[in-house]
C-alpha cells in the first residue's frame, strides 16, 4: 500500500473501485496507510472519477457532505467534504414517489436535502448573490449515502477517497429559484423538514443545518474547489446536493420514507426501499 511511507494512490483507487462496484467493505484507508491525508484523498477520488468517465459515466453534479456540523463528532470529521455524482447515480423522481434497491449499496443511510441546479457556471469568487443568478431551480432530494468501511468507522480522508460516501441521489419536483422571490436566502435557511419512516416522525431538520443554508454550503464548495490543486470547477448543468438537514438514518428493504417541508414552496417526496 505504501512506498517510502507515501500511499500508493493508484492501488488505493483500484481497491475502492472494487468496493464500490461490488458493494464490499474494506479496512479504512487511513488504517492501511497512516500517512493518507485529505490532499491524497482528493487525488485518489480524482483517479476514480477519471476511471468512471472512461467507463462511460457522465459527470452530472457534486454532493457536499458533512455540512451539518452536528454530525462531525459522530463521524470524526472537522469540515465539509465533496464528491462527484453521475448520470447513473442521479434519479429524477416522477410524481414525487420513487423506489430504491438496497442490493448494490453498503450500509445505506438516507439524508433529506435540498438540491440546486446551475444553468450557468458560477464564478470561482462567487458570493451568494452571484450564485443566485446562476441557479435556475431547486428541488427536494434524498441522498442515499453508503459506507464501504464497516460500521461507518472512518476518518475524513477515507470519506473523500470514497466519493464523499455518495450512493444515489433521488431528485423530487423542481421549483424555480426565482419563484421564491427576494427572500430566497431567508427561506432556504429558515425552512423546516419533517422526516418520516413508515409514517412515524424520525426528526425535524432545518435549512440552516446545511452550513447555515444550502446556498451558503454551495458557496463554501465553490471556494474550496478554487483552492484545490486539481481544478474541477462547477459547470453549467450540474446538480449540487447541499448536505443533510437531519441526521443520516439507516434504511432497509420494506421501509418507506418521506419528507415534508415547511416555510418554503417545495413539495415533499417519498422513497420506498426494496431488496
Amino acid at each position: 500500500m505504501t512506498t517510502d511511507n507515501a500511499p500508493d494512490k493508484h492501488a488505493i483507487a483500484a481497491q475502492l473501485l472494487q468496493a464500490q462496484d461490488h458493494a464490499r467493505q474494506i479496512t479504512p484507508i487511513t488504517t492501511q496507510a497512516p500517512g493518507f491525508d485529505v490532499a491524497a484523498a482528493y487525488q485518489v477520488a480524482d483517479l476514480i472519477h477519471q476511471q468512471r468517465l472512461a467507463q462511460g459515466a457522465l459527470a452530472a453534479g457534486r454532493k457536499i457532505g458533512f455540512t451539518n456540523a452536528a454530525m462531525w463528532a459522530r463521524y470524526g470529521v472537522e469540515a465539509p467534504v465533496w464528491g462527484h455524482m453521475y448520470d447513473r447515480t442521479i434519479v429524477d423522481v416522477a410524481g414525487s414517489q420513487g423506489t430504491c434497491s438496497v442490493t448494490q449499496l453498503a450500509e445505506p443511510k438516507i439524508e433529506p436535502e435540498i438540491a440546486l441546479h446551475f444553468h450557468q457556471a458560477p464564478p470561482e469568487d462567487a458570493d451568494i448573490a452571484a450564485l443566485i443568478d446562476c441557479i435556475d431551480w431547486i428541488a427536494p432530494a434524498f441522498e442515499i449515502v453508503q459506507s464501504h468501511y464497516p460500521g461507518w468507522q472512518f476518518k475524513a480522508p477515507d470519506t473523500i477517497a470514497d466519493g464523499g460516501l455518495h450512493g444515489r441521489l433521488f431528485v423530487g419536483e423542481r421549483t424555480s429559484l426565482a419563484s421564491l422571490g427576494s427572500d430566497a436566502l431567508t427561506q432556504l435557511a429558515s425552512c423546516s423538514v419533517d422526516l418520516f419512516c413508515n409514517g412515524a416522525l424520525r426528526e425535524t431538520g432545518k435549512g440552516a443545518n446545511a452550513l447555515g443554508s444550502p446556498l451558503a454550503a454551495t458557496a463554501h464548495l465553490i471556494a474550496v474547489l478554487a483552492k484545490q490543486q486539481i481544478r474541477r470547477p462547477i459547470q453549467a448543468g450540474e446538480i449540487i446536493t447541499t448536505g443533510t438537514l437531519t441526521a443520516a438514518f439507516p434504511v432497509s428493504a420494506g421501509e418507506t420514507w418521506n419528507m415534508e417541508f415547511g416555510g418554503i414552496a417545495l413539495r415533499g417526496m417519498t422513497l420506498t426501499f426494496t431488496a
